[in-house]
């Protein structure tokens, strides 16, 4: 049986329910990557680059006040995941500032620009378009 290493993980959570980690959704970011862990009988888990993520939001009802827990979406330049929700989350303003601080930081250790990560969408919206070849 393999037993997954817990001592490299920087931050993990999971979904909760009244404020309660009543939920199979996992989230834990090891390393330079982050894992989404969803199930219980059948399971699936999703990985992705940290740097990778462009832009970050988060969000908080009046329920989820009362219960101390936000959502924080991450906006990334993954082709599979093009937004991860991390839902019902304790600590929600910590973690959106944790997540990107870790971006930066890998950022600045593979030397990668910002610039050059929001180049990957010019493609999506149809390429480089100046307003000088309007006419």
């Amino acid at each position: 049986m393999r037993r997954k290493d817990k001592s490299d993980i920087i931050w993990h959570d999971r979904r909760r329910r009244f404020g309660l980690p009543l939920s199979f959704t996992k989230y834990h970011i090891k390393g330079n990557r982050f894992f989404l862990s969803t199930g219980f009988f059948s399971s699936e888990e999703h990985e992705m680059l940290i740097y990778r993520i462009l832009d970050l939001s988060l969000k908080r009802t009046f329920c989820d006040k009362l219960f101390g827990v936000g959502t924080v979406t991450l906006f990334t330049a993954d082709e599979t995941n093009k937004q991860l929700v991390l839902k019902k989350i304790k600590h929600p303003y910590e973690t959106r500032d944790l997540i990107s601080k870790i971006v930066e930081e890998q950022r600045a250790q593979l030397h990668i620009r910002g610039r050059e990560m929001y180049g990957v969408s010019d493609n999506e919206v149809g390429g480089d378009f100046d307003d000088g070849d309007l006419f």
